[in-house]
């Protein structure tokens, strides 16, 4: 049973910093397609980027070169996927959803994923 749970979410300034953690469990998270989602209000769930086995990144042009998707360790064979978003501004306010696939490539950038988190509300004034 996959499951995923956002955390580090918060309000922060224009032009602030902010670090994003999807814990999953019930896999491995290097074995599959992983992504960040985001949904403001009244606006479509959106990809923001996505990472391969390979190591391959995807970004939107909202936020290429401002965020960085990346798998860390925390120890205890677990793995951590991340965003950490720089130069934040009014308009990445949204609530941020992590998602994992059942492929490992080709990560695909609509919402037909079959795992996701509860999401992180990201709040930015």
């Amino acid at each position: 049973h996959v499951q995923l749970v956002e955390s580090g979410g918060g309000s922060v300034q224009a032009g602030g910093s902010l670090r994003l953690s999807c814990e999953v469990s019930g896999t491995t998270v290097r074995s599959h397609c992983m992504a960040w989602f985001r949904q403001a209000p009244g606006k479509e769930r959106e990809a923001v980027a996505t990472l391969d086995t390979d190591g391959k990144t995807w970004y939107s042009v909202a936020v290429e070169e401002r965020f960085t998707i990346s798998i860390i360790s925390t120890g205890n064979n677990k793995n951590t996927l991340t965003l950490e978003m720089h130069s934040l501004r009014p308009e990445d306010t949204a609530m941020y959803y992590c998602a994992a696939d059942s492929v490992a490539w080709a990560c695909k950038v609509d919402n037909d994923w079959p795992w996701w988190g509860q999401g992180t509300q990201v709040t930015v004034s």
